[in-house]
């Protein structure tokens, strides 16, 4: 019994240790911030783009063994790429040998884009986010192994946030979309955002 009870300890004590590692990294030179829970590792890569030229990319990643996450930063100045078409093709990239099980509006402050989340023939999970603001690719996104903890997809997902405070909507269209879903509480992110809905 008294076993027992120091295995508990040691347990809670490594979950709190483990809760605590989790810190945040800011990148001003790129405008967001995210938390994680170790030091990331960067590299320079490249991004393949919805027409299928690989534009410069740069990602920052951290692998715990039971969960991987990953931030995605690419360039897409000049490109005259959409929007829709971005988010279209980096959902088709991500959920390929999967299920989409969420595909909905997505909204950081006054940056727009979408969010994903699959579920893997492996029995692993992901969630992603896309936004294209300010001639990049924003692409945050998490993957669970079989084991692994839900709580850990949803703070890294909900940690992003963009520290230049700009908008990727006009005033009109931010305006459109409140008047739309008036009434909803946290200011909606689309027209098929979920909260929208008027039973």
């Amino acid at each position: 019994m008294r076993y027992l009870a120091i295995l508990i300890a040691a347990n809670v004590v490594a979950g709190a240790a483990y809760a605590d590692a989790w810190q945040e990294y800011r990148y001003p030179d790129y405008a967001f911030a995210v938390m994680l829970p170790a030091a990331p590792k960067a590299e320079a890569t490249t991004y393949q783009a919805v027409d299928g030229r690989s534009v410069p990319a740069r990602t920052w990643s951290v692998d715990t063994g039971s969960a991987q996450f990953k931030i995605t930063v690419a360039d897409i100045a000049n490109s005259g790429l959409q929007e829709n078409a971005i988010i279209d093709h980096a959902m088709k990239a991500l959920s390929q040998g999967g299920e989409v099980k969420v595909d909905y509006p997505h909204r950081i402050s006054q940056v727009y884009g979408r969010q994903f989340s699959i579920v893997n023939r492996d029995g692993s999970r992901e969630t992603a986010a896309v936004f294209d603001y300010n001639n990049r690719v924003y692409q945050i996104e998490a993957k669970l192994l079989p084991g692994g903890d839900d709580t850990d997809l949803i703070r890294f997902q909900q940690s992003l946030i963009f520290t230049d405070g700009g908008t990727n909507r006009p005033p009109e269209l931010r305006n459109a979309l409140r008047e739309a879903c008036r009434g909803i509480v946290n200011n909606p992110a689309g027209p098929d955002d979920p909260r929208c809905t008027r039973k």
